[in-house]
């Protein structure tokens, strides 16, 4: 797209009634709010590369995750600064934070809590575990079996956990950051389809540039020890949540959004198409409301009001890679999730 393609969908999205609203005089009303919004996240960008080089992505992924309710997971190398990132985030957010590392003698209740039986009162009492915080990270989730994994899917999905017979609410706000070598594969258990979709977000952390790694090794052991000021708070969050609610999405948007999904399941078009033959199972109805989700957030980040289909362009690999099961086709010729949702974008219409 064009800059002129662009100035004229800018000039076409201020104008659109979205839910039978015009949304132009609304713009100019709180034109203020986004871009005390947009300084917010710039801010947290900057306080965080005070300590991270070259992680932008990941601290992005955070911030979305903080301002939509959802859960990141994050896959990399060991070594590219992942837990870094994660305690960085809960610094500057001031948030109550917890790390799980998951190992495979690891038992649910390690995770959720228990109930403990009290010898001198003949009661049971309930000993919560360190899921009841605002962050957690789970570090190397897919060292752990299924019944340590499944431990997090009501958290997640639900933000309460269920100890005994009764149903405890967990801290808000309240996300999970996972994170797992793509490498590795011995005493590892790959995380299950459902669990895979209950995270809006998965990140691909990549090696770092030449020149971010001369500066990595230059500040060798020192990252941790740099101080960052906490520059978000409980009601900033909220402030960026209620501006993430007015963010508005046209229509012909949100059509476009589900027609990339349904690609994946060969029901838009009625026929096959060049890649159809590398997905076995296609994005579920979850993915549609998240790239609706990530797309007003990236409108944020850019102290707008409405979502352009550049914004879902740019959220649609994070959004999309680990909610495809691709055949065993794409791993004979080689192709990856990101592959193919790249050849999806060039494939839909954008509006």
């Amino acid at each position: 797209m064009d800059k002129n393609n662009i100035n004229s969908t800018l000039t076409g999205f201020e104008n659109t009634e979205v839910n039978g609203q015009g949304n132009s005089g609304e713009n100019i009303q709180d034109s203020a709010i986004f871009e005390n919004c947009r300084k917010i996240l710039d801010e947290c960008r900057a306080e965080a590369a005070k300590r991270l080089v070259g992680q932008g992505q990941v601290i992005d992924a955070i911030l979305t995750a903080i301002i939509t309710g959802g859960h990141v997971l994050l896959e990399g190398v060991p070594g590219l600064a992942k837990t870094l990132a994660v305690k960085t985030f809960a610094e500057l957010s001031g948030l109550d934070f917890k790390r799980i590392q998951f190992t495979p003698d690891l038992l649910p209740a390690d995770v959720s809590g228990t109930l403990i039986y009290e010898q001198n009162t003949g009661n049971f009492s309930v000993r919560k575990g360190p899921v009841f915080t605002n962050v957690v990270l789970a570090d190397e989730i897919n060292r752990a079996p299924a019944k340590v994994q499944s431990a997090l899917l009501e958290a997640m999905a639900e933000k309460q956990v269920t100890i005994g017979e009764k149903t405890y609410p967990l801290p808000q706000p309240f996300l999970v950051l996972a994170t797992q070598n793509p490498i590795e594969q011995e005493g590892t258990y790959n995380l299950p389809e459902a669990e895979l979709d209950r995270f809006l977000l998965k990140v691909l952390v990549s090696y770092p540039t030449p020149q971010e790694e001369i500066q990595i090794v230059k500040t060798a052991g020192k990252a941790g020890d740099v101080a960052v000021k906490k520059v978000l708070s409980a009601q900033k969050i909220k402030d960026l949540q209620s501006a993430f609610e007015k963010v508005v999405c046209a229509d012909k948007i949100i059509e476009y959004m589900v027609n990339i999904v349904s690609v994946t399941r060969n029901l838009n078009t009625g026929r096959r198409t060049e890649f159809s033959k590398y997905i076995s199972f296609g994005a579920s109805p979850r993915s549609g409301i998240a790239l609706l989700q990530c797309s007003k957030v990236k409108a944020l980040f850019a102290g707008r009001s409405f979502v352009l289909p550049e914004d879902v362009k740019n959220a649609a690999c994070e959004v999309l890679r680990h909610r495809l099961v691709l055949s065993y086709e794409a791993a004979a010729d080689g192709i990856t999730a990101d592959e193919i949702i790249s050849k999806i974008l060039t494939f839909v219409p954008v509006p």
